[in-house]
């Protein structure tokens, strides 16, 4: 179209046409006159638009796939890589089979109590002097980490984070004098603390100084606050002496931990707290009982010859004494 002076008039004339319907539509509401108009429009163009549509999502789709098989190839060849990695760490074959059994163990117990743990490698111990019971995990902040977390493994409750780095933690572990730790007595629900003892049992003050405890009988953390640092239901070990009451408000037992803590590998750190107390779900169940083997012994009188005993050999006083009369 030419510039020339109709067609300014005419495109003017469009545009107040335009702003006219415009106006009149937004105060018809509902009940517009253009409605029809509208509606007409949009069963001619609609069938267009959806054809436009169906023909430019396959393209689309296409390129997102394609985007996607890329980042999934991605991350298939970085899981093989740390795969690689994994399997040098591990080292020998034994060594594998032992770890994958604390492994599978550690996450039995963390379904049990409905934990959710994060596993690491324990790659550091701290000094033994002055009882300081400390040990260094190959996970940090990065991790998800944090301070004040509660750890564990396949036989029961290890500590607590303490310090936090980027790839790093120390973890208090709960033989440390300075480390203390609420529990429940299985089974009665009694409470008391525990506290470390470097390479000696725990010792567990028990709130009822009339507590009904006897050695075997097992603990379990009580749990913290906002579950930290300590989420309800993790084993802490058994029993092993109890010392009288004495008459006092409270009294002392001695507890032997489940945790061997000389010999750590893999640990757990649990980053998601159960939504219910677990109670005494996560302890092993207890062994049957053997039957003790009974043995009778019965008496056989003088002179009484006993069951298989060959015939013609004088028993007893009487075999004794018929023979000397001989």
């Amino acid at each position: 179209m030419r510039d020339t002076r109709e067609s300014r008039l005419l495109l003017v004339l469009l545009i107040v046409i335009a702003f006219a319907l415009i106006t009149i539509d937004i105060r018809g509401g509902e009940d517009s006159p253009v409605d029809g108009a509208r509606q007409a429009a949009s069963a001619v163009f609609g069938p267009v638009e959806k054809g436009v549509s169906g023909a430019v999502d396959p393209v689309g789709n296409a390129i997102g796939a394609v985007r996607d098989s890329d980042t999934r190839h991605n991350r298939i060849s970085a899981l093989e890589r740390e795969n690689a990695e994994l399997k040098q760490r591990l080292g020998s074959d034994s060594r594998n089979r032992s770890r994958v059994r604390q492994l599978d163990t550690m996450l039995q117990r963390a379904g049990a109590g409905q934990y959710g743990i994060k596993a690491a490698e324990v790659i550091g111990i701290g000094a033994a002097q002055g009882f300081s019971w400390t040990v260094t995990i190959d996970a940090g902040t990065r991790d998800g980490i944090k301070r004040d977390m509660t750890v564990l493994n396949g036989e029961g409750l290890v500590g607590r984070v303490t310090t936090v780095g980027p790839s790093s933690a120390t973890v208090l572990l709960a033989n440390d004098p300075d480390f203390t730790v609420g529990t429940r007595l299985e089974k009665t629900d009694e409470l008391g603390f525990a506290s470390g003892r470097g390479d000696r049992p725990l010792a567990v003050q028990m709130l009822n100084g009339k507590a009904k405890v006897k050695k075997g009988d097992r603990l379990v953390t009580f749990g913290s606050q906002a579950d930290k640092p300590f989420v309800p239901g993790v084993p802490v070990g058994r029993v092993v002496r109890v010392d009288p009451s004495g008459g006092d408000l409270t009294r002392t037992v001695y507890v032997d931990p489940f945790v061997g803590f000389t010999k750590l590998d893999l640990v757990g750190i649990v980053v998601q707290a159960p939504r219910k107390d677990p109670r005494d779900a996560v302890l092993p169940t207890k062994p049957k009982p053997q039957p003790t083997p009974t043995v009778t012994v019965t008496a056989t009188p003088p002179g009484t010859k006993p069951s298989g005993a060959p015939s013609g050999v004088p028993t007893g006083a009487a075999g004794a004494g018929d023979g000397d009369q001989e």
